[in-house]
């Protein structure tokens, strides 16, 4: 089951669609959707918890807890929607095209893609222009 949750004035409005979307991209990934959360906050938000559980010390647009057991997803995805907006601005994109990005790069390190080497980034990136495309 995916679930919404909002420490911010900001709230999706298709939540359905992004629902069935996230559930076909983990279906596409040859895993069972367990129960994944994403919870939108603001940059303050998301700064503490990336000091007190990672002792990272900068702002991030997102931070994923994986909790899954082997192919069943489960997890906690926290997305700062001021970082997604500034990084729209940046990239010159729309912000819901960043705020998908975003979205499904969380679940996809779920299905165990990384993104720390140059070769992991480019297949993580791929990956999410691939499923993004099927959003739209």
């Amino acid at each position: 089951m995916i679930s919404f949750n909002y420490e911010t004035d900001f709230e999706l409005s298709n939540e359905n669609e992004i629902s069935t979307w996230i559930s076909g991209v983990i279906i596409s990934e040859n895993c069972r959707e367990g129960e994944i959360n994403y919870i939108f906050c603001t940059d303050d938000y998301l700064h503490e918890i990336n000091m007190k559980y990672l002792n990272h010390d900068t702002l991030t647009d997102i931070i994923s807890f994986d909790y899954s057991v082997g192919k069943e997803l489960h997890g906690d995805v926290y997305v700062s929607v001021d970082r997604v907006a500034d990084n729209a601005k940046d990239f010159k994109v729309l912000f819901s095209e960043e705020l998908n990005r975003v979205m499904v790069h969380g679940v996809l390190h779920y299905c165990g893609y990384k993104d720390k080497t140059d070769d992991d980034k480019s297949v993580m990136r791929s990956k999410e222009d691939f499923y993004i495309k099927q959003l739209s």
